[in-house]
């Protein structure tokens, strides 16, 4: 287990160093000049020149590329003299449009995603699997066909629309909802579980829908096992059953693709945060795309894949402890 959790943790190094890389190329020399984006349209060249210089544009790609990892570890300084400024570990830069440290617009806006991404997944992991449980059990009754049906038409909704749609039902029509706005718990619980609960649903309708799909057929094909037939050939009640052995082996897929799809959420839910107005990461992404902010998309893109490329990691961890066919396998 040792030898695989290193051998892990290397293939994690080696995948961050190959997105920085590809990151860093994609934004820094294939796109505009980001002296030019900085300077404005009416700048002089002379300008320009001196802002390259203390971003250190003028410098060779590699030394450029292993200067923005440095500024990762160790922090980095721009310009000389009088000029000089630091960036302090972990520096990601300054974003071309408010001049702001980068690192300190994400430590801003995560928070929000984070209340978002987690909300959101606690409701589908509710909702989705104890639906794909009943439909399982049930199967081929009215309930089944109408909770698949259901899921079919949840999944085939884009959040856009369903946001919009709640937002017009819930606080124009009904006013039973406020207009979203990112308030901390502790300012005040009701107003911040009020302003989060659409965000939550509309993000969470999805992933629901797939999951209980998905519970519905890994319970389904568990329950059709040789080891099934024979607990309860034992004497063993069907809740028993259900729970000690049917339960584990149907959910471990489950687990899989939980970690997958929250560790993405975490990098910011651009459309759900977009529509809703919450300052975000995802809204934080829109809005710098839309600016051509490349420090700021940079930073985005570098915290999604920590983000996914960690909790692969932990999902396949998670694995061993919950598959003993795989606990075996692993070196």
């Amino acid at each position: 287990m040792t030898r695989y959790v290193i051998g892990r943790l290397a293939g994690v190094v080696v995948i961050l160093f190959l997105v920085c890389l590809f990151t860093f190329v994609l934004f820094f020399t294939l796109q505009p000049d980001p002296a030019v984006m900085i300077c404005g349209k009416t700048c002089t060249p002379e300008r320009i020149d001196q802002i390259r210089d203390v971003l250190g544009l003028n410098q060779p790609f590699l030394t450029q590329f292993f200067g923005f990892l440095g500024g990762i570890f160790a922090g980095r300084d721009y310009g000389e003299g009088a000029n000089l400024v630091h960036c302090a570990a972990p520096c990601l830069g300054y974003s071309f449009q408010t001049n702001q440290s980068v690192m300190d617009m994400v430590v801003e806006r995560l928070p929000v995603s984070a209340t978002v991404a987690i909300g959101a997944a606690v409701l589908w992991l509710i909702v989705g699997i104890a639906a794909g449980l009943l439909s399982a059990v049930k199967e081929g009754t009215w309930w089944d066909r109408t909770a698949m049906g259901l899921a079919l038409g949840g999944s085939s909704i884009p959040n856009y629309v369903l946001a919009l749609a709640l937002q017009y039902v819930l606080v124009v029509q009904l006013q039973v909802l406020p207009f979203p706005q990112a308030v901390a718990f502790s300012d005040d619980p009701v107003v911040w579980f009020q302003s989060y609960l659409m965000p939550w649903i509309v993000l969470a309708t999805g992933y629901a829908c797939l999951y209980a799909r998905l519970t519905r057929a890994n319970v389904i094909d568990t329950l059709a096992e040789n080891f099934m037939r024979t607990a309860r050939s034992k004497g063993l009640s069907p809740a028993l059953t259900m729970r000690r052995h049917a339960l584990r082996p149907a959910l471990t897929p489950i687990a899989t693709i939980f970690g997958m799809d929250f560790a993405a959420l975490l990098g910011g839910a651009l459309i759900t945060e977009t529509v809703f107005g919450l300052n975000g990461v995802g809204k934080m992404a829109a809005d710098s795309i839309a600016k051509n902010d490349q420090p700021v998309i940079m930073a985005v893109t570098l915290l999604a894949a920590f983000f996914v490329v960690v909790g692969n990691l932990v999902v396949d961890l998670v694995y061993t402890r919950l598959d003993p066919r795989v606990r075996i396998t692993t070196p």
